[in-house]
């Protein structure tokens, strides 16, 4: 195999879920790109219809699916179609996620619970749902979107951060259990990314400054601006890729450094 091979997803069959658009769909488009047959699911027809048109309009000829990824019974439903209409996923990405942004006193259990069962639970199904399949085939790649939630704490993401911070360890886990069988399990952590959901963060005032969350954000990362969806392309094929192999249970933050920084002195 040429080093060019190694990172050629070309035959391969990826599973992305929630990846009807942002950070879900940038990978998606990356592993298109890169050879490989696209799945995605979302909660509803609605959003994977918005998903079909947007991949159709990018040229990749998507397979998208309705399935709520906390539903186990669904879930194993889902895997077992999608193997019947496509074949074996070779590579899945843990994409789909929620956050609560609330006050942890002011929160209820209720959705406290809902953020853990979509961040943590989902995917443990998914991931537990393709195992045996990977097992079988010889080989397979898990990629849990992580974050620096994984690390680190922040007002009013308390359901978020454990939630995250859990995955990071159901990401060195699935790598402890099943590294034997040639599966790789690795997480990526993105940074603050510019997408249409943090786009309000981002405006300029009326007087023309900097919103004040833009203006810290940039402060505390070395590189000064946020990331972008195709910042994570690279990184995301990567740890899908034959190049890879060798590479598991790693958590790989894309945060322009943020995490490596004490940030400036006032």
């Amino acid at each position: 195999m040429s080093f060019e091979q190694k990172f050629s997803l070309k035959g391969k069959i990826a599973l992305i879920t929630g990846a009807s658009y942002g950070i879900g769909f940038a990978i998606a488009s990356a592993y298109a790109q890169s050879g490989a047959t696209i799945v995605f699911n979302d909660i509803n027809q609605e959003l994977v219809d918005k998903g079909l048109k947007a991949y159709k309009d990018a040229g990749i000829a998507a397979h998208g699916y309705v399935c709520d990824v906390t539903d186990e019974a669904a879930v194993n439903a889902f895997v077992a179609k999608v193997e019947e209409e496509v074949g074996v996923i070779d590579i899945l990405v843990n994409n789909a996620g929620i956050i609560r942004r609330i006050p942890m006193t002011e929160m209820s259990a209720a959705d406290f619970r809902k953020v853990i069962d979509v961040d943590l639970n989902a995917p443990f199904i998914v991931s537990k749902a393709v195992i045996p399949s990977m097992i079988k085939k010889g080989h397979g790649k898990i990629i849990n979107i992580c974050s620096m939630m994984s690390e680190l704490g922040r007002e009013t993401v308390s359901a978020y951060a454990a939630a995250k911070g859990g995955l990071k360890m159901l990401t060195r886990n699935i790598c402890s259990e099943y590294g034997k069988y040639n599966i790789q399990c690795n997480g990526i952590g993105p940074g603050y990314i510019a997408t249409p959901q943090t786009a309000p963060l981002r405006e300029r005032q009326p007087d023309g400054s900097r919103h004040p969350f833009d203006s810290f954000i940039v402060a505390k990362t070395p590189a000064e601006r946020w990331g972008t969806p195709e910042d994570l392309m690279g990184p995301a094929v990567f740890l899908a890729s034959d190049a890879s192999d060798f590479v598991n249970g790693h958590i790989l933050y894309v945060d322009g450094g943020i995490l490596a920084y004490i940030g400036k002195q006032p």
